[in-house]
């Protein structure tokens, strides 16, 4: 008789940025450069005061935050941009929904002089029917 084995819990990957004394963390470590898990592009650091919260090239996400900054989420799931839509003291914001947990977020497009979001993407993304009342 064989038995299944037996599930053996994967170790936690270590986020450089999370401080779990810290309630959220500075707006300069979150500013930084990283590699889409979707797409695999460079994604530069913004330069316009904000931070990064999607690839540019693809526009997907990490689940990373329950809210802004506290990198609290336990699923680390990648969040698909699900549509378009705009938001009082946001602007256009790219929604995402979470492929794990299916949590959903606005996050803000990002206009940077270096790189900014891909037009085709939003553009694609817009043809799909991805317009939404940003929330």
């Amino acid at each position: 008789m064989r038995h299944a084995p037996v599930k053996q819990e994967a170790e936690p990957i270590a986020d450089p940025f999370f401080d779990p004394e810290a309630e959220t963390i500075s707006r300069a470590a979150q500013n930084q450069g990283f590699t889409c898990e979707h797409c695999g592009a460079d994604v530069l650091p913004l330069t316009n005061g904000s931070y990064r919260n999607h690839c540019p090239a693809c526009l997907w996400s990490k689940h990373v935050d329950l809210e802004p900054g506290d990198r609290a989420a336990q699923c680390r799931g990648l969040m698909r941009p699900q549509g378009l839509g705009h938001r009082g003291g946001k602007g256009l914001v790219i929604v995402h929904r979470c492929t794990v947990c299916g949590f959903v977020r606005p996050n803000r497009m990002a206009d940077d002089p270096r790189q900014g979001d891909d037009l085709d993407a939003i553009v694609t993304l817009m043809s799909s029917g991805g317009v939404t009342d940003g929330r």
